[in-house]
């Protein structure tokens, strides 16, 4: 049996996939120590996990202070490091970890892992990045902003830099290294054939497909709903007050053969959206995963794991990307034709219903879906992820 120090950020999008591999891990003999933010404990606590806890407030208080470039959100992750590191020392004080894991993005885990002295796997929850194609993304976010304010960004997080390397006494160099966590193994949630460039990738990179687990249960009566014509709308849990694009929802299939459940997150009151029609079923949360087996198309906003939970059942989508890296999976469900992808700024009720009409007939979306989804299910989830890691674990002269 070995010890695990699992590093996190404050995500459910970049903790759900790890729950179903700290699962399985506790299952064949590890043990799981497990860092996140605190507001996520109820979330992981029922793995069997240890969890430990930084101040999540702080942490994206910390994240955003130095602005919205891109230099200075890299940066952001640096400051977060006074956050996180002091608060994983202290808590960890006396105990021996044989190796890491940590987000590929948030929670100084590259750094943890050498203040630690650890070997380090990478958990990537979104598209794995190579360093070349991370500096073409820097350079052009970058023209987006004057060369004065990337010039002062730049000169900050250099000075970030440096800061984080005299106190902690870590290697913290590039922009890559801060945002991306490089580590020698790299546990990725998706399949090469849907990661863009999948092929690129080397032997270290570990495609082992959605981390599907079954979530928390929300009771859901499926006895009103016509499963044969089932829509799903969902923005996530994040970015999903979006009170007039619900209504517009509404506008477009009221009435109609479709049967429309639409999930608007805690922080829209569902009486602000009016009457509703008959044939929607409308509450804040829904088991996602329950109604994706039975939906035959998924609105969503292209979060990572929606898209993949939605393209694991062969559910085509229709894209509406709000932010992070949701233009960029939008982007890759339109190319590889399981889905397209809507801009929401001034879609009308009649585009929404003509989109999924067509998104409906088309044979080949569906036959897309249909791929994707045996390409995920052919991954092995989080049960080859921990294959991956054990091999690891014995590369490195560990027991399992």
């Amino acid at each position: 049996m070995a010890r695990v120090l699992l590093i996190n950020g404050g995500s459910e999008g970049h903790i759900n996939p790890t729950l179903g591999v700290v699962q399985e891990l506790i299952r064949r003999g590890e043990e799981v120590v497990y860092c996140t933010a605190e507001q996520y404990r109820d979330l992981v606590e029922p793995t069997g996990a240890k969890v430990i806890t930084f101040d999540g407030n702080k942490f994206v208080e910390a994240f955003l202070a130095g602005g919205r470039n891109f230099w200075a959100r890299v940066g952001g992750l640096l400051r977060t490091a006074d956050i996180v590191i002091p608060s994983v020392l202290e808590q960890t004080k006396g105990e021996r970890f044989d190796y890491i894991i940590h987000d590929s993005m948030f929670g100084c885990g590259r750094l943890l892992a050498q203040i630690l002295d650890l070997p380090a796997i990478s958990s990537c929850t979104s598209f794995a990045i190579h360093q070349n194609s991370f500096d073409s993304m820097q350079d052009h976010l970058s023209r987006q902003f004057p060369a004065d304010v990337n010039e002062r960004a730049q000169q900050e997080f250099q000075q970030l830099a440096s800061n984080v390397r005299a106190k902690y006494n870590v290697q913290a160099g590039s922009a890559y290294e801060v945002f991306c966590n490089p580590a020698p193994m790299t546990i990725v949630y998706t399949s090469k054939r849907f990661q863009p460039g999948g092929e690129s990738f080397d032997e270290t990179y570990k495609f082992v497909g959605p981390s599907i687990v079954p979530r928390t249960h929300v009771q859901f009566d499926f006895s009103q709903a016509d499963t044969d014509h089932l829509i799903y709308i969902s923005l996530g849990t994040v970015f999903n007050q979006a009170v007039d694009f619900y209504r517009r929802c509404i506008a477009a299939f009221a009435g109609t053969k479709y049967t429309v459940v639409l999930s608007v997150g805690g922080k829209t009151r569902i009486a602000d959206l009016g009457g509703l029609p008959s044939n929607f079923i409308v509450r804040s949360y829904v088991p996602q995963l329950e109604v994706l087996q039975r939906a035959k198309l998924f609105f969503t906003h292209g979060g990572m794991n929606s898209a993949s939970e939605g393209l694991y059942y062969g559910v085509p989508l229709i894209v509406l990307p709000q932010s992070a890296d949701q233009p960029i999976v939008a982007r890759r469900v339109a190319e590889i034709g399981a889905g397209i992808q809507l801009n929401q700024d001034g879609l009308t009720a009649w585009d929404l219903r003509e989109a999924a009409e067509r998104v409906l007939k088309d044979s080949s979306i569906r036959k897309a879906c249909d791929e994707i989804g045996d390409s995920f299910r052919a991954a092995g989830g989080y049960r080859q992820a921990v294959e991956e890691i054990f091999v690891y674990k014995r590369s490195l002269g560990l027991s399992n």
